[in-house]
């Protein structure tokens, strides 16, 4: 009687380790503390929020479905150290764990871009996890999940992208309030189009703030372009 359901688990056992991408893809690093590293980008589809500011929309539907094994082949045809998954939400999909894990034990430097609306505890501790905290002027103030901050460590960045200066004034009563930069690099990053670099950059300067200001390196190179 039981040998369906166990020919079916067997069955299921053999099924290929799977995720859904949107692109793979070799560019420079934009932004955090691998910026300029040339690197590989896993771009996993799907997301479960909608930032205002998003620059990735094409990544929420369609996307193919690749073989783990057949994502790291494809890393290591790009020859470069660097690595970086993201989305999306890259950790939406649960096997994304296993894809970082794999990707580690290849010797690679990873690093993960989440929204920090998720979970970041299962993620391999040779991650550098990129958690990025979203402003109100993001739109999904609601979703930042604040049992994610006592799992950082040194190897860790915490983002936030400035909308505003309502939104640079609230990020900093954050890190008054959480002091993230005391374990790890605190990166503040322009929002694209809605307020200037130099203004953001006179703030940080003005009060003094223990952060890193950055800007995306792709932007201004090639225009945010896909696949760049």
């Amino acid at each position: 009687m039981n040998a369906v359901p166990d020919a079916a688990a067997a069955s299921a056992d053999r099924q290929p380790e799977r995720l859904k991408l949107t692109e793979i893809f070799l560019s420079l690093q934009g932004e955090a503390r691998d910026a300029g590293w040339p690197s590989v980008f896993v771009r996993l589809t799907g997301c479960p929020l909608r930032c205002s500011y998003c620059d990735t929309a094409y990544a929420f539907h369609g996307g193919q479905w690749w073989d783990i094994d057949a994502i790291l082949a494809e890393v290591a045809r790009h020859g470069v150290r660097h690595v970086c998954v993201t989305g999306g939400e890259p950790l939406a999909q649960k096997r994304c764990l296993l894809l970082l894990e794999k990707l580690c034990d290849a010797g690679y430097v990873v690093s993960l871009e989440t929204s920090g609306a998720l979970d970041i505890g299962g993620v391999d501790a040779r991650v550098s996890r990129v958690l990025d905290i979203k402003t109100p002027g993001s739109g999904e103030m609601a979703r930042n999940l604040w049992s994610n901050l006592p799992l950082l460590t040194a190897h860790d960045q915490v983002k936030f992208v400035i909308c505003s200066r309502e939104d640079f004034d609230w990020a900093k009563d954050v890190i008054a309030r959480h002091r993230p930069h005391e374990i790890c690099d605190v990166l503040f990053s322009p929002s694209f189009g809605q307020i200037t670099p130099r203004d953001l950059a006179d703030w940080v300067v003005a009060e003094k703030l223990p952060v890193r200001f950055q800007m995306q390196l792709h932007k201004l190179l090639w225009n945010d372009e896909p696949g760049r």
